[in-house]
């Protein structure tokens, strides 16, 4: 029998291979060989669960057997019990030290907990093992960004694109590492290549690298729906019952950035202020922080339930936001970083809303609303976005009035500012900067003698970068000063030291830009045709700043210049921001509270009377 479970496997036939050792097993439970073969054969299915059963099994009857640890511990990090598995993959490499498979699978159990140094190691030991490694080389890469070492991490994605050219996403992988080191050199011809690559329908880059590149909503909904239908399938096991109509709506929010992160400081009013007696909030922590700082405190206060839930498959989660009878699942986080989209595709909640954390469509079907404004999405660009849209009346972004500007007065001279001279800045991330965007700047510098361009200090590399590419414009690299980082309060009081605030397209300033004006700096920027190239147009539109929008790059340069030459123009620019601060809508966190509440009901209501969803607005 176990001669035709080999044969089985050989042939790839594990469901053939499954009913044979079931036979096997059913007469003789304690078959250590059919116990192991059973777990291999549930690993090849995708059913690791059932995978770590049997290993455990085989193991307890079997202790001497220590080629299980691997398996243990590899069934155990499918599971995203990483921190179970490690003791496991500790035990697999005394035991074979020389085998490089264990140490890599180690070394991803501690990146998948965010232990990326140590993880490193492992993937070191890996490659001296077998140099040609190229999962090795891809993860190395993955590390690498995740401590902000770009350049290397460029490295282990380049030696990866050498071993397997055809890995999905690595060439929009290598494109982004670029763009975090501003090396702009072939920047056209990468977009050409990924621009092609989208309607040929190629797995060449996601989709929020890919709204760094492209101002197409086409090809942005073509990134989406690739990566979506790729990696975040429907998975449906049993289909979502519908649940009793309740007293109170339950919305839950679900989010890796529960922390000190730009989402997090957007939105922590917003979940203090829903009404309860009409609402019940539940968070979902997809990810726990190293420490546990006052804004993840303030946001696990400001909620009825708070689940930490990292430990947990997406569809455990599902299965826990399904028990819970939640109604409306909120995903901030979309195709971002830690994100976990196979959430909704098991369908944790009747109704599913992609907001405020991803600018774009998701691509997928499961995904019922995305939350926007008339700014973001024009009614012409409804074909371009899967979700339908619940249309806010001022803007898509909620913010946190309580936000602290720290009372501290910097001077120009301890942040390395001229004492004379116009300043302007971004402090956007330096990948958000590209070649055109700084061929305007360049453009704005030369025509304002005595100017300096005030950016973030990302890392040493971009810094390096920028201050050749200026070079090679004709500007002085002395007229580029770089801001480190700084706690959030004295980031935004540091705002009053620059004139002009200059965004980045096709990817705009979000945050950044809320930031500025909560500061009183004005924003200029460019209007695009993507979400994320109109994010900062929404923002100044509910600020009632409609001058500051410019329609193309010849009439951005053209403002900036004007702005910066005629100082009664920008005086007036920044009094009515004073002016408009606590007026207008963008930061009248009550009024946003009740428009998304309204949405919400909206939604809510067609569901309960089983109605599709549809477009809304408020």
């Amino acid at each position: 029998m176990l001669q035709k479970v080999f044969q089985a496997l050989q042939e790839n036939k594990f469901d053939d291979a499954e009913v044979l050792l079931s036979q096997i097993l059913h007469s003789d439970s304690s078959n250590v060989v059919a116990l192991e073969l059973m777990g291999v054969v549930c690993g090849l299915q995708k059913r690791p669960d059932h995978a770590l059963s049997f290993f455990k099994r085989c193991l307890a009857l079997s202790p001497e057997n220590t080629s299980l640890y691997f398996n243990i511990a590899k069934a155990l990090t499918d599971l995203k019990k990483d921190r179970e598995a490690i003791q496991y993959h500790i035990k697999a490499v005394e035991v074979d030290p020389n085998n490089f498979e264990p140490w890599l699978n180690y070394g991803l159990s501690l990146s998948n907990i965010g232990l990326h140094k140590d993880a490193l190691e492992c993937y070191g030991t890996a490659l001296k093992l077998k140099p040609d490694l190229m999962p090795a080389w891809f993860n190395r890469g993955l590390s690498l960004n995740q401590l902000g070492f770009y350049g290397d991490a460029l490295h282990a994605f380049e030696e990866t694109y050498k071993l397997f050219p055809s890995k999905d996403y690595l060439f929009g992988l290598i494109w982004k590492q670029r763009r975090n080191i501003c090396q702009w050199n072939a920047h056209n011809e990468f977009a050409e290549v990924i621009t092609k690559s989208l309607i040929d329908g190629q797995k060449s880059i996601d989709p929020f690298s890919a709204s760094l590149l492209l101002d197409d909503e086409a090809a942005m909904l073509d990134a989406a729906k690739i990566y979506a239908n790729d990696l975040f399938t429907l998975n449906l096991t049993v289909p979502p019952p519908k649940h009793p109509k309740h007293q109170k709506i339950k919305i839950a929010y679900f989010s890796a950035d529960f922390r000190k992160h730009p989402v997090a400081q957007l939105i922590v009013e917003l979940f203090e202020r829903h009404d309860r007696t009409r609402f019940e909030l539940y968070g979902f922590s997809l990810r726990d922080p190293e420490n546990e700082d006052d804004l993840r405190l303030r946001i696990k206060d400001s909620f009825d339930h708070f689940y930490e839930v990292e430990n947990k498959t997406d569809q455990e989660i599902a299965a826990l936001a399904r028990e819970l009878e939640i109604d409306i699942a909120v995903d901030l986080g979309g195709h971002t970083q830690y994100a976990q989209t196979g959430i909704f595709a098991c369908r944790a909640a009747p109704i599913q809303v992609n907001y405020l954390g991803y600018p774009g469509t998701m691509g997928a079907p499961y995904m019922d609303y995305i939350v926007a404004d008339p700014i973001l999405i024009p009614q012409q660009s409804q074909e371009f976005y899967v979700e339908k849209i619940a249309y806010l009346p001022d803007t898509y972004q909620p913010n946190d009035r309580k936000r602290q500007i720290a009372s501290k007065q910097f001077t120009k001279s301890e942040l390395g500012l001229p004492e004379q001279g116009f300043v302007f800045c971004c402090f956007n991330n330096n990948f958000k900067i590209n070649p055109q965007v700084f061929d305007c700047w360049a453009t704005i510098l030369k025509q304002v003698p005595g100017s300096v361009l005030w950016l973030l200090e990302d890392n040493a590399l971009a810094k390096d970068n920028l201050q050749k590419e200026a070079l090679a414009r004709g500007i002085a690299p002395e007229r580029l000063v770089f801001a480190g980082r700084l706690e959030t309060s004295e980031h935004l009081a540091r705002h009053a030291l620059a004139d002009l605030f200059l965004d980045t397209f096709p990817y705009n300033a979000h945050t950044t830009a809320s930031d500025a004006l909560w500061a009183g700096l004005p924003v200029l920027t460019v209007i695009g045709q993507s979400f994320a190239a109109r994010v900062a147009a929404s923002l100044l539109n509910a600020m009632d700043l409609p001058e500051l929008i410019t329609q193309n790059q010849q009439e951005y340069e053209a403002l900036a210049v004007e702005q910066a030459t005629h100082p009664e123009k920008l005086a007036q620019i920044k009094q009515k921001i004073q002016d408009h601060r606590l007026t207008k809508p963008l930061f009248d966190t009550p009024r946003y509270t009740q428009n998304i509440e309204a949405a919400y009901t909206q939604m809510y209501e067609r569901y309960q009377a089983d109605l599709p969803p549809d477009h809304l607005y408020i």
